[in-house]
């Protein structure tokens, strides 16, 4: 294994920073309560500032994707130039099909501070579910390229041997997973979180991997 290249070092760092801004929706998780949108509503009325952040952090991650995903262009085109850049076209589709939703988002903020200074209506209960919903779903699409592009790139890592073998088959498998998960909720399954935990800890570290190992040479 080759010393770190200031290339590695990027790519690493890229890995890290995106794994950790992508639990930003983390954030809004305790604001919304199954089958009570009354409930989430007022709780996303009463703590503005938690919504916010995880809006924004989700915009950061969106860049975040971008900037990755062509960093692993650059490093794995030498590799296949196609499966590259078509990679590269679902990180960027990633990043495009959620827009509306975190519009969404930021509707349902005032939607929800509306419902509570008005004394809880009946009315925009109903445009509330609409724009949460709107959310979820733009959350799940987003998830289908990712899965895509995420699985193609590391395809390229597995043929060109640039990280170990058993990394890249890691990646490949906890990803296929992923889609799989994904593919059942879009199909209105509700799949289990353990379907998505192998995938989790992948991003830090191969991150970790890249900025303390490095690459091999191509």
């Amino acid at each position: 294994m080759a010393p770190p290249t200031r290339l590695s070092r990027v790519l690493g760092l890229a890995f890290l920073l995106q794994a950790i801004t992508s639990f930003s929706g983390v954030m809004r998780a305790p604001l919304i309560v199954s089958g009570d949108i009354s409930e989430s509503m007022i709780r996303i009325a009463n703590h503005p500032v938690l919504m916010r952040a995880s809006i924004l952090g989700e915009l950061i991650a969106s860049i975040l994707v971008i900037f990755l995903g062509a960093v692993l262009f650059l490093t794995l085109r030498k590799q296949n130039e196609v499966i590259a850049l078509v990679a590269w076209g679902c990180f960027l589709l990633e990043v495009a099909v959620p827009s509306s939703s975190r519009m969404a988002s930021y509707s349902l903020l005032r939607i929800s501070q509306e419902y509570v200074a008005s004394g809880r209506p009946a009315s925009l209960l109903a445009l509330g579910k609409l724009q949460l919903e709107s959310t979820d779903l733009g959350l799940k699409l987003l998830m289908l390229p990712c899965c895509v592009g995420i699985f193609l790139f590391y395809y390229l890592f597995y043929e060109s041997k640039t990280i170990p073998r058993g990394l890249s088959l890691w990646g490949l498998i906890s990803i296929s997973l992923a889609l799989i998960g994904t593919l059942l909720a879009l199909c209105g399954y509700q799949p289990s979180f353990f379907i998505y935990l192998p995938y989790v800890p992948f991003e830090f570290v191969i991150g970790f991997w890249l900025l303390i190992r490095g690459m091999q040479a191509q």
